[in-house]
């Protein structure tokens, strides 16, 4: 009689290459590229600009605040009016000096722009803009 030898399951396995360490660099990349990617927070509104030669490109980071053409101050997609952007303004402002840009559609009143101009110059910002598309020339 012949003694037969037994074949544990690891010997008769297929050498596999372990996962597990590549998936955790995988998340770990991805974890970083999400904590250091800077968002633009959107003001939430569809808004007219109008038409400047000197408009230029808007800054990252920056506090957008949107004047409809009906008069209502939008800031993150919520309204806010005209006497919550001095709070708002000074509230972003501590973290760091930010540019403020103010979107203002095309019919809205001058008088609610200046009105919101002046509540962030009020807050304590150094750099106010106003939004514009790019002219023809």
């Amino acid at each position: 009689m012949g003694r037969f030898r037994e074949v544990s399951s690891d010997e008769g396995a297929e050498a596999g290459i372990d996962m597990s360490p590549l998936i955790d660099c995988v998340f770990i990349l991805l974890i970083f590229f999400i904590v250091t990617t800077v968002f633009v927070e959107e003001t939430g509104v569809e808004v007219d600009k109008p038409q400047a030669a000197s408009a230029s490109q808007l800054e990252k980071t920056s506090i957008l605040i949107a004047v409809t053409d009906e008069g209502a101050v939008v800031y993150g997609g919520r309204e806010i009016g005209v006497n919550g952007v001095q709070p708002l303004v000074k509230r972003m402002l501590q973290k760091e000096d930010i540019p403020v840009i103010v979107q203002a559609d095309r019919a809205s009143q001058s008088g609610v722009l200046v009105r919101v101009i002046g509540e962030a110059k009020l807050a304590g910002a150094t750099k106010v803009s106003i939004a514009a598309k790019a002219g023809n020339g």
